[in-house]
């Protein structure tokens, strides 16, 4: 049975047969929305976009808890993801139980047959799916990137042709954008892309490396280099998006590459030798397939927020089992502050990369279709890295059992690796994020001085009236705290560290723009800070929004949730602070470029250029 099928079959079984099933969800339209984490740049906050914390109807609440417990059941009593470790393969039984759950096509439009899930929904499967690392990848492999193109910018046409076999899983797709020559610099591709005379079809020819569902896909979203003539009536390569079907021909892939982690999912080489494409396979326009490359990457980076989160507060729950119950010293692990403070931290991380995964959704699932692609990139940074420092952690708790295969946290350490590498390495979304974001303010900023230039009494009254009151100790002030502000009073210290921190943020980022102008592209190691920054403010606002829903409503544990929200946001306050003043020019905290030098010294001579201490002159 299709997922489809099986969804309608739990709906009628769980609900009361007074109560109809839930309706298709109809496209959400309306004026574009304003950026929320571009303002941030500006000092400028836009609370309505984060506050109250986003929420779903009780109908969408109703329709995702039907589908929780009986994938659940599935990754608990079918999933051996020991075995799938251990084999590098998923067992095809395995692969048909996802299928037949509907787990291909949780973002395909139930028109197509899938299950049409919004991205809070998604977000709320990643939970339970990233429980096994290579299945995690499988799907996300198939969905988020490798069908994304189709549903994102492909023809009615295309969906209907393609779209109903994926959402079954009949069909896998694939994403082919890596090369060997290429990784993090997309636009560097070399796989080219002829049009034929009569302009039917085009000849493709190239290889991609490290394809995720490389040898079993059917369908892959191929990008390669075309010729374009532009506006000037010049000849040049640009890259186009195709839809490709293995049975075109000439699509051959390697052996399946042996990894550290994830090792049961498909990565390898596909090969396309004159495979023949047709012209109307083509994903949006002929030239236009970086920025569709950049739009499905762009899409799908939040889910890792949800994902990581789930991970990480199952390991919670094994790791606490085994500090309430290991004794040493004839003290039980969970009474030495050193294992609470490990657990502090993993909570910590879990509450914050979870809130900051359900607003970017929310976020993407309200009408007007915002760009929230520097948001979904903060929340990439945010947890995968902060899921690494917790499976460390957690292991570290069990001590030499963490390290012994007979358990799953040294799988787990192995698994989380990859998540700061793909989908956009962090090295490359910090840069993302700052010159983004640096790029909007600069505009922006440029655009008052001009009309100050031009005689704007109000513009340049406006900026005088700003300095006046920096310089007199100005008061800081986004109406987040008060009688009138939007924060619970438990939160209020929370909320004015990030006012704070907002507002400080924004002069440091006109001082920047000012220091160095274009120059700043750059300026990686200052570009690095401003984009910790910013995730830090980000974060802080996930926290502080959700913290103040929970206990406005009273959910269980609220208590907890502000316990959590504080102990991030202080520290993450003077996190802030330090890396601003780095940012000071002249700041003695600054060793930007000690660090530069060092790092010359040792690549000059590609090796480690200090004598052995056991050395001697004399």
């Amino acid at each position: 049975m299709s997922g489809l099928v099986l969804r309608a079959v739990r709906c009628a079984r769980a609900l009361p047969a007074a109560l109809p099933l839930p309706a298709v969800r109809s496209l959400r339209t309306a004026a574009p929305r304003p950026a929320f984490a571009k303002e941030l740049f500006l000092g400028t906050l836009r609370k309505e976009e984060v506050f109250p914390y986003p929420e779903i109807s009780n109908e969408e609440l109703s329709e995702i808890n039907q589908f929780v417990g009986p994938i659940e059941k599935f990754f608990n009593e079918e999933v051996d993801s020991k075995k799938i470790d251990q084999d590098a393969k998923i067992p095809p039984e395995t692969l048909k139980g996802l299928k037949d759950l509907g787990l291909f096509g949780m973002q395909i439009p139930e028109e197509y047959g899938g299950l049409g899930l919004s991205n809070t929904m998604y977000a709320r499967l990643g939970e339970i799916t990233s429980l096994d690392g290579s299945i995690a990848v499988t799907l996300a492999a198939h969905q988020a990137i490798g069908l994304k193109g189709i549903l994102i910018a492909g023809t009615d046409e295309q969906k209907a042709k393609y779209l109903p076999r994926l959402a079954s899983g009949e069909h896998i797709a694939a994403f082919c954008l890596t090369e060997p020559g290429s990784g993090s610099d997309a636009a560097s591709i070399q796989t080219r892309a002829t049009l034929s005379e009569d302009g039917k079809y085009f000849l493709l020819n190239g290889s991609k490396v490290w394809i995720s569902n490389g040898g079993l896909a059917n369908i892959f979203t191929v990008f390669a280099r075309t010729e374009v003539v532009d506006k000037d009536g010049q000849l040049k390569d640009k890259i186009t998006a195709f839809i490709v079907e293995r049975d075109f021909g000439g699509v051959t892939h390697g052996k399946p590459e042996d990894k550290l982690g994830i090792r049961g999912s498909n990565t390898c080489e596909v090969h396309f030798e004159n495979t023949k494409v047709p012209i109307e396979n083509v994903i949006g326009e002929v030239g236009g397939g970086f920025k569709v490359a950049m739009n499905i990457l762009n899409s799908g980076r939040f889910s890792m927020g949800s994902a990581s989160a789930g991970m990480i507060k199952k390991l919670i729950e094994m790791t606490a089992e085994y500090a309430c119950t290991r004794k040493q010293f004839n003290k039980k692990l969970s009474e030495f502050g050193l294992i609470q403070e490990k657990f502090c931290f993993m909570a910590v991380k879990a509450y914050v990369m979870e809130s900051m995964a359900y607003l970017t959704a929310g976020m993407m699932d309200r009408p007007g279709f915002p760009d929230c692609s520097v948001e979904a990139a903060m929340v990439k940074v945010f947890s995968s890295e902060g899921a690494w420092t917790c499976v460390s952690e957690a292991l570290q708790i069990l001590g030499g059992l963490g390290y012994m295969k007979d358990y799953p946290y040294e799988r787990y350490l192995r698994d989380t690796r990859i998540l700061l590498i793909f989908e956009g390495t962090n090295e490359i979304l910090r840069m993302y994020i700052a010159l983004t974001g640096m790029q909007y303010a600069g505009k922006i900023l440029t655009d008052k001085i001009k009309e100050i230039k031009k005689g704007n009494v109000g513009v340049a009254l406006g900026e005088f009236l700003n300095k006046l009151r920096d310089m007199m100790g100005r008061k800081v002030d986004y109406g987040l705290v008060g009688s009138r502000g939007v924060v619970h009073p438990s939160l209020e210290e929370s909320g004015r560290k990030l006012e704070e921190n907002i507002y400080y943020f924004g002069t440091t980022v006109r001082g920047l723009l000012s220091r160095f102008g274009k120059t700043i592209v750059d300026e990686q190691l200052v570009l690095k800070r401003v984009a910790d920054i910013m995730i830090n403010l980000y974060a802080m606002t996930a926290a502080i929004s959700r913290a103040s829903r929970s206990i406005s409503i009273g959910l269980r544990n609220h208590d907890h949730e502000v316990l959590l929200t504080n102990i991030f946001c202080t520290e993450a306050y003077f996190k802030n602070n330090y890396a601003m003043a780095q940012l000071q020019k002249y700041a003695d905290e600054n060793l930007d470029d000690y660090i530069k030098k060092a790092a010359k010294q040792v690549l000059e001579k590609r090796a480690y250029i200090c004598s052995h201490p056991l050395d001697r002159t004399f």
